[in-house]
């Protein structure tokens, strides 16, 4: 009796891999088993960073807040401390965004804490 072997679903996961490692150069899109570990290299990548972003924007905010503080004679650290006591509800998020765009909404606000 003939050996049976589901190929349906062999080619069915292969083609999911070379799908994802479409746009790679060479026998990274071609290949299955070059592929296949290119792509897991990549999700490990794309896991990793998606930590990474979440950190990496807020530092940056902070950093923004800051520059906008300082123009206004507060430093970044006593700006929060006194935005939290007031019992404000604008995130770093948002008070970058101010800072940036509506420097006045921003003075407006650090006035607010002084």
């Amino acid at each position: 009796m003939p050996r049976s072997v589901n190929a349906v679903a062999s080619r069915r996961r292969r083609k999911k891999v070379l799908d994802l490692a479409k746009g790679y150069w060479g026998s990274r899109s071609k290949v299955f088993t070059v592929a296949k570990n290119t792509v897991e290299k990549g999700l490990q990548y794309a896991y990793r960073d998606r930590k990474t972003k979440k950190r990496e924007f807020r530092a940056l905010w902070i950093q923004r807040i800051n520059a906008g503080a300082r123009q206004h004679g507060l430093s970044y650290s006593v700006l929060m401390g006194k935005l939290t006591a007031k019992g404000n509800g604008l995130n770093r998020k948002v008070l970058a965004d101010l800072a940036m765009n509506h420097p006045e909404a921003f003075k407006a606000v650090v006035d607010s804490v002084k």
